[in-house]
């Protein structure tokens, strides 16, 4: 064998002298091998409908070690075959020489008739006349060439060597019978032969392909390239070879059957059933086929059509029964909804073909099912009732159809009778088809409210249905009928051993991740109050459900096609190997995803010179440039299905959103909290009603007075605020906020800039911007600012309050000259607001310390006796929107009462004045607990 292999190594010469010096015979060959084949297909007066018009594919012979490629069917001898011709033109229309040409042609054993077509074709109309003999068909005589005895002998010696195992000898004999006569398909056949043997099956391929092309009749050799390209998975290919085989051979039924079963494996059922009505045509009594296309019809949508087929061989056949037609029939019928139809079939069948007989099973249960479908329960029954009394083991499948029937119905009754005996024959040998039984027996008494026995069963499921989601929710809701929560949320929970599941295997896509069992498990935790077991169940998928719809919005707002999409349409529609002989094979694929390559085509010649040009640029300018499908790549791998679907679309998803940062807040975890608020908002603000929005925002707003960093939750009380400018609540809720920012927050000051020019009457952000600067001990500014809301607003208490205290606190600066002017002020202020709370305890007692603060202590000790002899009632805490009053803020009753901080200022005041032993007991009096 090694000596045969180093043999070979001089095939590729051998083939040069070949394929070069071919001349044209093998075209002319090729014409009449073509005109036979259509002489011949006339003959059989068979057509194949739908199959396309047959073209003339040219090959290549592509060499497996240097790409060589050998053009078949051109040569030198194109130039010497026109020269011939136009020489035996000149002789035809020279009469001196007319004899000799045809003395000459005599001699060569041209046939008279042929050189008298060849001589009307020549001279023109004047020597043609119309022949009154009718046209024969099939190939004319004499236009097959003959293979010369030297040649044969070669062929002979050839397959001797290939016989023996000498295939350097047989190689070189065969290349030699190609050069003289390239028409013949056995030199092409022994070479694929000799390919074969040594192990190149690509090469033999090529060859046997040459054969087949040449020989055009083998049909053995297009079923085993059929065969070979199916194990390829050359769709394309294979199709053109089964194509040219039944066009070879259109009486072989089994190349009809494997076409069908081919547009099968391709998806194409509306093709596959066409063949096999095809075959039936052919062949009437195929009931194989005629089924096979009447479920094709059928899967594709076209009842009627699979109707008219099988009613059309009943009609042809009155005599004989077949009942697997009439019962798939039947069924075809049941299919569509239309029992009335079936019922009737069945009952002529019944006066036709079992007159005074008993009807087969299938068609009893049939007709029965479609009594129940009609409301005709007891004759459903009375046709069941064989059931009962055949072997259950036989008619199992008879017995499912029937309880199923009656389940479809709401007769659950009736169809536990029959699941029953299923049960109780013992028919069922599978595990998992027992567990579907017991499955199907729970959701019976299920639905009858037979909690007990609806129980029972649903474990008897489980034990071999662990996956089942709706059986686990089901049993779950029985179970919390019967108040047997903790038992509930041991069958919703995950395994304890779930450290042990491999992340790569398929264990982590089990029940216990599925969104259903999730949801359940977390109404059982909220309605017992388990906070930390509730976030513990629901965060995970939260997160992850936010994250990848986050990455989904961000992918889809690019709306582009990657490079892997683009060169995965072009593969689908292009199943050809670039060193293939076939070319020109449409591909079996349909017209949108033809459309769909070609532009992917052009998209990537587009792209491939924008990427060139970008390179030079980037080359000139001495940058590295990177591809921009490498993103698409990374971002495709990140975007998955989310574990809570509809998310941000469900109502009770949102719910479940509000309920979980409300716990998470409740727990002091406001960071997952306001992260979840804040993805909410981002990705769901056009889906989300103003409400949802408001309410939303409130909570975020809550959360962030509770962080050691406010910035998260500034933009809540910023929308709260701008939907209710002149609500007060908003702007307590605002500053509640505001006041913990850090000092110089631009979000903050453009954003009261902002609110003050487009408001101009409106107040509180103008006091919001005088407390600032009083915090900032900027007394002038805040007056100022105070001062003009006292404009707006000049009777309003706490106005009156600010301005005062402000004026107070300006006086004790060092820069203001008329600080006595500026302090007259200040407490005329300060007693208006006294009048606009009417003598309240707070007015009192701002006026006493404000006396105090300058040093005017008679008149602040008469205002703080005032104070204690007024008793002042407690009022509720203010607090912000949608704000839950939290217990441990609960404070004792007198909690709004002054008396004991002016009682405190007073005894500062005696004991600084002397009055040491007053002073002591203005403390005991007052500040003794």
């Amino acid at each position: 064998m090694e000596s045969n292999e180093k043999e070979i190594s001089d095939e590729e010469t051998a083939l040069d002298r070949v394929f070069d010096s071919s001349n044209n015979k093998g075209d002319e060959i090729d014409e009449e091998d073509e005109e036979e084949d259509e002489n011949d297909d006339d003959d059989d007066e068979v057509e194949e409908e739908g199959d396309e018009e047959e073209e003339e594919l040219p090959f290549r012979f592509f060499d497996d070690e240097d790409g060589d490629e050998y053009d078949y069917g051109s040569g030198p001898g194109v130039q010497s075959y026109e020269a011939l011709a136009e020489k035996k033109r000149k002789a035809l229309l020279d009469p001196s020489q007319r004899d000799s040409f045809t003395k000459k042609a005599r001699q060569e054993d041209i046939p008279t008739e042929v050189m008298n077509e060849m001589m009307e074709a020549m001279m023109g109309y004047g020597f043609r006349r119309k022949s009154r003999k009718t046209k024969k068909r099939g190939r004319r005589k004499g236009s097959k060439s003959k293979v010369s005895p030297e040649i044969t002998q070669m062929m002979g010696e050839a397959t001797l060597h290939y016989a023996q195992g000498h295939y350097k000898e047989a190689i070189s004999i065969l290349c030699e019978v190609v050069r003289r006569a390239p028409h013949l398909s056995d030199p092409y056949h022994t070479l694929g032969l000799v390919h074969s043997a040594l192990g190149n099956s690509k090469k033999a391929k090529q060859f046997y392909l040459i054969a087949a092309f040449t020989s055009r009749k083998d049909s053995p050799l297009w079923k085993s390239l059929f065969d070979w390209f199916i194990e390829q998975r050359s769709m394309s290919q294979a199709s053109y070879c089964l194509d040219r085989a039944v066009k070879v051979d259109p009486g072989d039924i089994s190349l009809k059957h494997r076409r069908a079963s081919l547009y099968i494996e391709l998806g194409d059922y509306q093709r596959a059933a066409e063949s096999y009505e095809k075959i039936v045509e052919l062949c009437p009594d195929n009931v194989e086929s005629l089924m096979n296309a009447a479920k094709l019809y059928l899967k594709c949508g076209q009842s009627e059509r699979s109707v008219d087929i099988l009613a059309k061989y009943l009609k042809d056949h009155p005599s004989e029964a077949n009942i697997s037609v009439i019962s798939l029939l039947a069924a075809v019928f049941m299919e569509i909804n239309a029992h009335n139809n079936a019922l009737e079939l069945i009952e002529n069948v019944q006066l036709v073909y079992y007159l005074g007989k008993e009807l087969p099973l299938t068609l009893k249960i049939k007709a029965g099912i479609c009594h129940v479908h009609l409301g005709n329960v007891e004759k459903a029954e009375i046709l069941f009732s064989v059931l009962q009394r055949e072997s259950a083991s036989d008619h199992a499948k008879f017995v499912t159809e029937v309880a199923g029937a009656f389940v479809r119905f709401e007769h659950f009754e009736l169809a536990l009778k029959y699941y029953h005996i299923l049960e109780e024959n013992d028919v069922v040998g599978d595990a998992r088809e027992l567990g579907h039984l017991h499955l199907h027996i729970a959701r019976c008494y299920f639905s009858l409210r037979e909690r007990g026995q609806a129980i029972k069963y649903f474990y008897k499921a489980l034990h071999t249905l662990e996956d089942n989601v709706d059986a686990r929710l089901h049993l779950a809701s029985l179970l919390l009928e019967d108040t047997k929560e903790e038992e509930a949320i041991v069958l919703l929970s995950p395994p304890e051993n779930l450290d042990s599941v491999d992340p790569n295997s398929d264990e982590h896509e089990k029940w216990w991740n599925d969104a259903k069992i999730k949801l359940k498990l977390c109404q059982i935790y909220r309605a017992k109050e388990m906070i930390a077991d509730f976030i513990e169940a629901i965060l995970p998928s939260i997160h992850e459900s936010l994250y990848c719809e986050s990455l989904r919005q961000k992918y889809k707002a690019r709306k582009r096609l990657r490079m892997s999409e683009l060169l995965e349409r072009i593969k689908k529609v292009d199943d050809q190997q670039a060193d293939d002989i076939f070319r020109g094979i449409r591909p079996i694929v349909p017209p949108n995803d033809r459309v769909k390559a070609s532009r992917a085509r052009k998209l990537l010649q587009k792209k491939a010179a924008l990427e060139k040009e970008k390179k030079a640029l980037a080359k000139d300018a001495g940058v590295d440039v990177k591809s921009d499908d490498s993103d698409d790549e990374l971002m495709q791998k990140e975007v998955r299905m989310p574990p809570l679907p509809n998310l941000l679309t469900d109502e009770e998803h949102y719910k479940l959103i509000i309920d979980l940062c409300k716990a998470l807040a409740s727990l002091q975890r406001y960071w997952e909290a306001l992260e979840i608020i804040n993805l909410t908002q981002k990705l769901a603000h056009n889906s989300l009603s103003v409400e949802k929005k408001q309410e939303l925002q409130s909570l975020g707003a809550q959360i962030s007075y509770n962080t050691t960093d406010p910035k998260n939750g500034f933009d809540c009380v910023r929308c709260i605020v701008q939907q209710r400018p002149h609500s007060i609540s908003a702007w307590n809720c605002y500053y509640k906020v505001a006041s913990r920012l850090a000092k110089g927050y631009s979000k903050h000051y453009k954003f009261q800039r902002h609110m003050r020019s487009k408001y101009n009457d409106c107040v509180p952000p103008i006091i919001i911007s005088g407390h600032q600067f009083t915090v900032a001990s900027h007394h002038q500014d805040a007056a100022r600012e105070y001062l003009e809301a006292y404009k707006l607003l000049p009777e309003n208490p706490l106005i009156n309050l600010c301005v005062g205290t402000a004026l107070i606190n300006l006086a004790l600066g060092f820069r203001l000259q008329n600080k006595h002017q500026c302090v007259a002020q200040g407490l005329a202020f300060l007693h208006n607001n006294l009048r606009l709370c009417e003598h309240s305890q707070e007015a009192l007692y701002n006026i006493a310390r404000a006396y105090h603060h300058v040093g005017l202590v008679t008149l602040a000790v008469l205002y703080y006796e005032k104070v204690l002899a007024t008793r002042e009632k407690d009022y509720p805490i203010p607090r912000l929107p949608n704000e839950n009053a939290d217990p441990a803020e609960s404070q004792k009753s007198g909690y709004c009462d002054l008396r004991r901080e002016a009682a405190y200022n007073l005894h500062l005041i005696y004991k600084k004045s002397g009055a040491v032993d007053l002073a002591r007991q203005i403390l005991k009096d007052h500040c003794t607990i």
